[in-house]
This record gives structure tokens, sequence and C-alpha cells, in this order.
């Protein structure tokens, strides 16, 4: 083709236009030409000059290639080569940039090659890549046309879009989020591409996720309620969990992202039961060697995840929640079996220690169970002594040791049951000479030669103090014995000789550390206890040595000792109980004012908070320490210094006259206090017995009625009653002496049938009688209750309760009326009967002749109508078989009909696997034929052959052609 075009009169090889040039007809050839094969060997061709010539694609081209997104969405092969084009014009990837500079060097010595800074050509291609990213956001249109294209499912198509967005995203990751977040099913188009079955998608739509969800509550919130936390857990478990690769990750850190910092996603994920799918990734074997470095990677990050759920940071009540729930569901009891394990590397003991730590602080259940885990060994030891061993071993890494003091802290953090444990094994009626406790340990760590023992073993002791008066006067009952031959000495009087002679004992590390330490356990157990205060002062020399170092001009690094010595002296100010005589509050201020000068004081007291490493401790609750020397201030120990500095300054400035004030409106407060509660103690009772008095009422009120109802019922039913007897008074009147007597006797037939009714209507009203008697007797126990409680809840009550004796006594008078009624128709009824009686024998035979006949006749008409009930059901049971008949047939036929749709289902579904599976083969042998033409391109390029890209040779080519084009036009018009 060269020669041809030679022969013909082609432009020589050396006048080949420039990059330039090329790219200038490549754009008018894109923008004007009409055949869609022109167009797209001129995106192809501008692709392959995309890397080299980044700056004069991106600058000419970009609009021509945004305008064959929208109109060339038919042709999967252009829209691919156009997104490569923009990927390339926009990412920065530091291969290609590599690459770009090996074809684009020229031949300099390599003393020149040194002279450009990789820091400098980095951040001019960061810019350029933000430059284009800028102009192409500037009209959201483009994201929103980005967005369906992924919509695709060509993968030519998608896989260029997935990287153009994310892209797009590491460089203007605000802007595109907020033009993604208003366009319609925008997030929902970048969810689908987790369920996408190529691995390749799936992987940078997990890239993609992590770029899209950075700092933006809202996305997080939309994609976690897209169903992320269903698909990000399957894919993990279906990648092999922590055995797994990259993939697991990416998914892993994308779900850190969506619950860090987020509390809606966090309810959202307790409550849909995903911290129990989380217990499988921590179950380990017995054999722990051989990690592989990605497995590290992927634990490390799960157990960030743990620590997340369960962060110090988050509102208390969803943390507890999630202690809660990995208690319950067994994930806490396997953390605890990674952290006994052998064979576990330190990093991962490390923060296995720190999410333990997270997830018991402050939840007392979890404590609990942590207080009785047992390391594996002969004997068992619990984990506390275990790890504790740890912490006071300077043989061991610095992050393990600050893991242990910070799980240890997380243990007491309120908890009131541990802290007494811990305290009870320094006691001397607890000790067991025959084995290790964690108070042992903690007292050999504070008097060891190591100073980060020190400061580690006080912190730790203090945290066992912290908020709980009953355990710093216990811990002044600790007694420990020097040495041989002497006398032993309290705890307290120990750590201040050890203070006092800090110069003087040789220590490895920082000596100001061990003295912090000290000073930290000491303001902490004085703080609040008057009994340690007194205890404190009662050495005659703590003070002179406190007052000595406050008042020397030390260097820089005993500013922060000075500091902590004039906390000390405040606390003993403000706590002192003037039980001792030489030291009483007045006398310590005294003593200030002549040797130090409050002024003096007040500004060393203030070097605590100006110093750099307090505000760093003050931040959160876990030790994160660079160096063992920077080890100084304790979290809580910062909040204690914050709300006793202004107390401290306030005392050492009053007078003692503003003191005397201050305790006598503090005694009178007090005075006011109690005989306020005194009160509110009255009210309270007042109030209780008025609601059980309206509640006693109410109820009497209600039965009340309930008896004024009963009564009324039975007043109408007497009175129909009468009115039936009257009836059968002046009917017996006139057949007496009207009717013979066969009427005689058949009146007589009619009168037992009344007498009978009377009789049970009889019966139903003693019976009445008797509950009314029974509630009567109720209301009167309740009417002497309230009698005795109405003499002490006032006069409303008293008048409600003789109201209620007024309408009782009522009901009294009415009962006593209607039991004489009742007495009235008794004697009667026995009259009726007596007369019934003699003229019964008479009216037999009739009687029984007419009750016979109405008895046939009332049978016939109820034997008629059952059965014409019998055929109009027959009638109905017919139609209703059929009915069914007709329905098992159409049941069959769609029975036969559903049998074929699923065969045809079942077949349609393995043509479709086969058609996958030789795609997927087909890219496979393309992949492997493409590595097999770069080995041989390789071996050429070893052997001095000139090899040329491509890409490049299309590009060659395509201005060839143009070339010849021109040629021939000239041609032509000559």
């Amino acid at each position: 083709m060269n020669f041809i075009r030679g022969v013909i009169g082609g432009q020589p090889s050396g006048a080949q236009p420039s990059g330039v040039e090329t790219i200038q007809k490549l754009c008018d050839r894109v923008a004007s030409s009409t055949l869609l094969e022109d167009r797209r060997d001129a995106v192809r061709a501008l692709k392959s000059l995309s890397k080299k010539y980044r700056m004069e694609v991106g600058t000419q081209a970009m609009d021509h290639l945004i305008r064959i997104l929208q109109t060339d969405r038919s042709d999967s092969e252009i829209l691919g080569y156009a997104l490569d084009t923009l990927y390339n014009i926009i990412c920065n990837d530091e291969e290609e940039d590599q690459d770009e500079s090996e074809d684009t060097a020229a031949p300099v010595s390599a003393k020149s090659k040194n002279v450009a800074a990789p820091e400098d050509t980095q951040k001019r291609q960061d810019d350029v890549g933000a430059q284009f990213t800028e102009r192409f956001i500037q009209e959201p249109e483009n994201i929103t046309l980005l967005l369906s294209l992924l919509e695709e499912f060509d993968f030519h198509v998608r896989w260029p879009g997935v990287k153009l967005l994310t892209a797009l995203l590491k460089c203007q990751c605000t802007q595109l989020q907020g033009i993604i977040l208003v366009s319609p099913m925008g997030v929902s188009r970048l969810m689908d591409l987790l369920a996408d079955s190529r691995e390749v998608i799936r992987n940078d739509g997990l890239l993609l996720l992590q770029q899209l969800t950075k700092g933006n509550a809202a996305i997080q919130k939309i994609v976690a309620f897209e169903n992320a936390f269903e698909r990000l857990l399957d894919i993990i478990s279906e990648e092999g969990s922590s055995d797994g690769g990259i993939v697991v990750e990416d998914c892993l850190l994308l779900l850190v992202t969506l619950l860090k910092n987020n509390s809606s996603n966090q309810n959202f994920f307790k409550e849909g039961s995903y911290i129990q799918r989380m217990k499988p990734w921590f179950e380990v074997g017995d054999d722990n060697s051989g990690w592989s470095a990605q497995k590290v990677t992927n634990l490390h990050l799960m157990l960030q995840l743990v620590r997340v759920l369960v962060s110090p940071v988050n509102s208390p009540g969803a943390t507890s929640s999630c202690q809660k729930t990995m208690f319950q569901c067994g994930l806490l009891q396997q953390l605890c079996t990674i952290l006994m394990a052998t064979g576990v590397p330190a990093d991962i003991l490390t923060e296995t220690i720190n999410t333990v730590s997270e997830v018991i602080r402050g939840s007392q259940v979890n404590q609990d169970y942590f207080a009785s885990v047992n390391a594996p060994s002969n004997p068992p030891r619990p984990a506390i002594v275990v790890l504790l061993m740890s912490m006071v071993n300077e043989r061991q890494p610095f992050v393990l040791r600050c893991a242990v003091l910070y799980c240890f802290q997380c243990f007491l953090y309120k908890n009131q049951k541990g802290q007494s444990e811990i305290v009870a094994t320094l006691l001397p009626s607890t000790i067991d000479a025959n084995s290790i406790s964690a108070g042992q340990l903690l007292c050999g760590g504070l008097f060891s030669a190591d100073s980060l023992s020190n400061w580690c073993a006080a912190v730790a002791l203090g945290h066992a103090l912290q908020d709980n008066l009953t355990q710093k006067e216990q811990l002044l009952r600790v007694q420990l014995a020097t040495s041989l031959g002497k006398p032993p000495v309290s705890l307290l009087q120990q750590c201040t000789n050890i203070l006092s002679q800090g110069d003087k004992l040789s220590r490895r590390g920082s000596r100001v550390q061990t003295r912090v330490g000290l000073l930290v356990l000491l303001c902490t157990w004085m703080s609040n206890c008057p009994i340690a205060v007194t205890h404190f002062l009662h050495n005659q020399d703590n003070v002179p040595f406190l007052t000595a170092q406050i008042s020397e001009n030390l260097g820089e690094d005993e500013r922060l000792v000075q500091g902590l010595c004039a906390l000390l002296l405040g606390i003993c100010i403000y706590y002192n109980d003037n039980s001792l005589e030489n030291y009483t509050k007045e006398k310590l201020k005294q003593l200030i004012e002549k040797r130090i000068g409050k002024e003096n004081f007040v500004e060393k007291l203030g070097f605590i908070t100006k110093h750099e490493l307090y505000s760093r401790a003050a931040q959160k609750p876990q030790p994160t320490f660079s160096t063992p020397e920077h080890m100084l201030f304790d979290h809580e120990f910062t909040k204690l210094v914050k709300e006793l500095e202004g107390i401290i300054t306030k005392a050492v400035h009053k007078s003692s006259e503003e003191e005397k004030k201050e305790e006598e409106v503090k005694k009178t407060l007090e005075q006011h206090d109690s005989i306020v509660t005194q009160y509110k103690e009255l009210i309270r009772e007042q109030d209780t017995q008025l609601n059980e008095l309206k509640e006693q009422v109410a109820s009497l009120t209600s039965q009340n009625e309930q008896m004024q109802t009963t009564l009324t019922q039975q007043l109408s039913q007497i009175q129909q009653h009468k009115d039936q007897y009257s009836l059968l008074k002046l009917k017996l009147g006139k057949d007496s002496a009207v009717s013979g007597q066969a009427e005689g006797a058949q009146e007589n037939g009619l009168q037992l049938e009344e007498l009978t009714l009377l009789r049970d209507e009889l019966e139903e009203l003693r019976r009445q009688h008797a509950q009314l008697q029974t509630q009567l007797a109720e209301k009167d126990t309740l009417i002497a209750s309230l009698k005795a409680n109405g003499e002490r809840s006032g006069e409303g009550s008293e008048v409600e309760t003789a109201e209620l004796l007024k309408e009782v006594e009522a009901l009294r008078v009415q009962v006593r009326s209607q039991g004489a009624e009742i007495s009235t128709f008794q004697s009667e009824r026995q009259e009726l009967q007596r007369r019934a009686d003699s003229a019964q024998a008479a009216a037999a035979v009739s009687v029984v002749d007419a009750g016979a006949v109405s008895k046939v006749a009332e049978l016939e008409s109820r034997l008629s109508a059952q059965t014409a009930d019998t055929h109009r059901l027959q009638e109905e049971l017919r139609s209703l078989s059929d009915s069914r008949a007709s329905l098992e047939k159409e049941l069959a036929s769609a029975t036969s009909t559903a049998a074929i749709l699923q065969a045809e289902k079942s077949k349609l579904q393995q043509e479709v696997s086969e058609s996958k599976k030789e795609q997927d083969d087909l890219l496979m042998l393309l992949a492997d034929q493409d590595q097999k033409i770069l080995n041989l391109k390789q071996r050429l390029k070893d052997l001095g052959e000139t090899i040329e890209d491509e890409d490049d040779l299309d590009a060659r080519d395509q201005s060839e052609e143009d070339d010849e084009e021109e040629e021939e036009e000239e041609e032509e018009d000559e």
C-alpha cells in the first residue's frame, strides 16, 4: 500500500504531518463525514492519539466525541471508541504516563532525564484532567447521557462508560455527586452494575460506587436503600470471605464508606440482620500459619467494619443496640476466640483487641462476658490477665501495648463491678500467692524500670478508680512490701516516694513519662475523695515537694510536670476537709501565695491544657501515639482537667471570708433542699392517696349506675307480673260464674301453664334478690373503708360518700318493697296451686286430647317445611357438582399448557447458558491471542526490529489516505 502511494506521488515519509494537524483533520472528518464507517475510523484514530497528544485531543475533539455519543447510539463500536478516548483525555494513569514518556523521550543524556521532577509532572497531569472534567460536566446533560449509556448491555460500551465516570468522579467528585443526585434513577442505574454477570464490570462498578459515596450522606442513604448491603455481602460470600481477593477488599471498603458516620445506614444495617451475617467472617481454624497479605488486609477491613458500628463517636443508643446484637449472635465470642488464638499476625491481633474494646465499651453484659473469657493455657488464666502481661512487657510491640491499654480502659468504662474486681485483687484479704492477678501486674508495671510500663500501669489503675469513690477509699488499704526487714508502706506513699525520687531512679525511656503517669494516677485518685487527700497531706514531705516543683524554673520538658503538680496541689485545696490543722484550705492557700504566688500558680496550672499532646488526647478515647515518648495524656484525664481547672482557679483566689459565706450559703441551700424534698415526698404521697380515692369513687359510681339499671329493669318486670296477675284474677272470676265443668277444666289447664311461668319468674326474682343482697353487703364494706379514708381526704370526698350513702339507703328501701311484693306473689301462687290441684283430676282427659291434636298439627307443618328445604338443597348440590366438573376440565388444560411452557423455558435457558459459555470462551481465546501477539512483538523489539503499535498504523494510514484524496483532487483540477 505504501509503495502504491509512493508511485502515485504521495509525500515522502520524512514529511509526515504533525500530530496537531492530524488531530485537526480527524476532528473535521468526524464532524463532516456522513458515512458511519468514516466517523468510526476517525474516532478510532483519535483514540490511538489521545494518550500521546492528550491536551490536543481534549481541546479539539471533546465536543465532537460528545456529539458522537448523542447521535450514533446505534453503533456500539464507535461508542466504545469515543468513551475510551474521553477516558484517556481525563484519566491520569501512571502506567500510561510511563509508556508515553518512553515513546516521546528524546535522545538526551541520563543527567537531563533526572532533571524533570515527577511530582511536578503528576500535578500538571492532574490539573489537565481536572480542566477537561470541569469542561465535560459544565453541561449536566452530558452526565445524564453517560448514565443512559450505562444501561447498554454491550461490553464495549458499558465498561468504558464505567471507567470514564469513575475518572470524572476522581477529578470533580463534589460537583458530579450533585448532578447524579438530581438525575432521575441516576444512583439506581449505577447500582445495577453490581448485578452484572461480567466480573470486570462488576468490579469496576465497586470502584465507581466507592468514589460516588465519598463524603455524601444523601447518596450513601440512597445506595443503602437500593439493597447495597445485601448485594455486597453476597459478593463477599461468593468470593470466599476473608480468603477472597481484591474484590472482597473493594466490597469492604464500600461498606465502611456507607456506614461510617451515617446513623441512618447503621440502623438500617442492624435492623436488616446484616450483623449476624458477619459472624462467619471471623471463623479461623487451629492452623493459622501462612496468612497471605490479601487475607490480612481483608480481615483488617472486616474488623474496621465492626468498629464503625460500635464506634464511641456514634450515638449511645445506636452503639448499645449494635453491641447487644453482636453478643446475641455470637460475634463477640468469635472475636474473643481470635484474641486467644495462636499464630495470628500481630497487626490482626492488635486490631482485634481494639475491636473487642469497642464492642464491650459501656455494655455491662459484654463486659461481664469478657471478664469470664479464659486463655487456653495450663492452668487457664483470665484473658484480662494475659493482656495485661503483654502491656507491661517492654518487649511487646508498641501498638499492641496501646491496644491492650485501650481494651482495659473500655472494660472498666462505666463498669463498677469490674472496677471492684480489679481493686479487690490488690487487697490483702484476696491476694493469692499461687496465681498472678491483674492488680499484681499493674503494681509490677507501676514500679518497673520501663517508663512506658509505668505510664500504662498508672493510667490503667486510674481507670479502675474513675468516678468510683468506694474503690478510691478501698485502694488506700493496699500495703506494699518494699524490701526485707522493712515495714510495708501504702500504695499512695510508694507513689509519692517514687515521684519525689524521679531524677535519682534509673529508667529506660523518658523520666518525664514516669512522673506524668504517677501524677495522673494521684490526681485521679484524690479528686472528689477527701479521705485520700487527708492521707496524702499526712505525709509531711509531700506538700513541700509540690511547692518546690511548681516554684522552680525548669525546662520545656518539665513544664508539664509543673502543671500537674499545680493541679494536684489544687485538688488538695478544693477537696480538703480541714481535718489536719497544719494543712487546712486557708493555710495551703497562704503557702501558695508566699512560696509561689497566685498568678504564677494559675499560669503553671495552664501549662497542661496548652500542651500540644493534650488536644490530641482529648479528641477520642483510643490512645493513638506515633512514638512511646508521646504517651503523656489519657482521654478521661483530659476531661478531668477540663472540669477541675476553673474550679481550682476560683478556689485559690477566694478569701477565707468568701469561703465562709459560701459554706453558709451551701448549708442553707442544703437545708432548703431537704425541706423541699420532704414537701415533695408529702405531696407525692397525698397525690397517690387522692388518685386511689378517685378510683374508688369512680368504681362506686359505676356500680351505683349498674344497680340503678338493674332496679329499673326489675320494677318493669314486677309491673308486668302485676298486670298479668290482675288479668288472671279477672279470668278466674268470670269463668267460675259462667262456664261449665269442661270449660272450667280447660281454664284450669291454662292456669297450670301460667302458674309454671310465674314459678320460673319467681325463682328468677329470688336469685336477683340474693345478688342484690350480696352487692349491698359489698357496698357496706366499701362505704366503711371510704369513711375511714374520708377522714383524711377532705370535705370533697365526705360529700361524695354521703351522697352514695343516701343512694344506697334508697336502694335498700326499694329492695324491701320488692321483697314484700315477692312474698305477696308467693302467697297468691300457693292459693292458685291449691285451687288448680282440685280441678286437675277432672280436666286431665280433655286437656290431653286437645294437646295431642295441636301437637300433631304442629309436627305436620314442620315436616312439610323440612321436605321443601331438602328439595331445594338437592337442586343446589346438583348445580355445584356441574360447575366443579367444568372447573376441573379447565384446570387440566391449564396444567398441560404450563408444562409445555416450562419445557420451552428450560430449553431457552439452556441455550442462553451455552451461548454465554461460548462468548466467554471466545473472549478467553482473544485475550490469549493478544497476549501472544504482545509477546512476539516484545521478542522482535528485543531482537532489534522496529515495531509500531496498531493504533499508530491506523492513524498513519488514515492521514495517508487523506493526502492521497487531496492529490487526486489537485490532478483532476489540473
